[in-house]
């Protein structure tokens, strides 16, 4: 439970407290349950329809919150996992194959949090190594040799930032995947899942469409970062998280997001299924899109998406 749902969780209390009263001594509460219901109803989209930045960041961190493995078995067909860099190992925080939407071959790639302690341990907490990306770059150019569409889950605090994967060329690799991500001649559609961190996220999000889901997050630095840097104290997160602009609707608005897909009440977690039919048609939409444009065309489409964010004057 996050502290704004606290409102929410005092009157599902309510409504168990009295459902037991209900069954243990054999009377008829149903209208003071439904009242309660109703007042559930009301509270949900009270405190769900006016988040601020910093309730999204957290919903945003939920360990419930629906991976890209959740996702793909609702969007994709036979989908085949492929592992391994060709030069060090497969980097398991990273996944990637593929799969066939709407019956045409496609490539999948996406960062893999853990669902818990030992996942996250094997899945490093989504933080990918230099091997991660670099498996992501061997299937974008398999996918580009192949002409197949390529999608991409965003879903990271960020690279791993650790002493071994500096020597083996973290900061290159992801440099190497934004070089190589812009010049794809096939289109790029990527979604932002959960946290979109700093170079971890652009890794893969260099592509010619970004979706958002409406409690995604995308920026350069966390909060904590943010405020640990310009006040040095990482406690005023929730200030920094307001003038960050890392909101899905935010980026909408700066033209960073092109599509904002909205989430269940309450978040990504309460239905899943619902909300990756709702990824799906989109993906399938954008995907028309592309259908009658030559792979120079593909590639200059996605120059322009950045060459059109910002304002500036000459």
């Amino acid at each position: 439970m996050l502290d704004f749902e606290k409102s929410i969780e005092d009157i599902k209390k309510k409504i168990q407290s009295l459902e037991e009263t209900q069954q243990k001594n054999d009377v008829d509460l149903s209208d003071e349950i439904d009242l309660l219901e109703a007042a559930l109803q009301h509270e949900k989209e009270k405190v769900y329809l006016n988040l601020k930045p910093w309730d999204r960041v957290q919903i945003a961190r939920l360990q419930e919150r629906p991976t890209t493995l959740d996702y793909i078995p609702y969007i994709f067909e036979d989908f085949i996992e492929l592992h391994g860099d060709r030069n060090f190992r497969d980097d398991p925080s990273i996944v990637g194959g593929l799969a066939y939407l709407d019956k045409q071959p496609v490539t999948v790639i996406g960062h893999q949090r853990g669902k818990d302690t030992k996942d996250n341990i094997y899945r490093n907490f989504g933080m990918a190594h230099p091997e991660g990306y670099r498996k992501a770059l061997r299937l974008m150019k398999q996918a580009e040799k192949f002409n197949r569409p390529i999608f991409t889950f965003i879903d990271t605090k960020g690279a791993y930032p650790g002493k071994a994967a500096e020597e083996r060329g973290q900061s290159e690799s992801i440099a190497r995947n934004l070089i190589e991500m812009a010049s794809l001649k096939v289109p790029v559609i990527s979604i932002v899942i959960g946290e979109g961190g700093s170079g971890g996220a652009l890794g893969l999000g260099v592509s010619n469409r970004l979706l958002m889901l409406e409690n995604s997050t995308y920026s350069v630095i966390s909060p904590e970062g943010a405020a640990g840097i310009l006040w040095k104290d990482s406690s005023l997160a929730k200030i920094a998280a307001e003038t960050m602009k890392i909101t899905a609707y935010d980026l909408q608005e700066l033209k960073v997001a092109d599509k904002i897909i909205k989430e269940p009440l309450g978040g990504a977690h309460h239905d899943v299924e619902m909300l990756a039919n709702h990824i799906k048609e989109e993906f399938i939409n954008q995907l028309k899109t592309f259908k009658d444009l030559s792979p120079e065309e593909i590639k200059d489409d996605r120059f322009n998406k950045y060459r059109n964010i910002g304002t500036f004057v000459e």
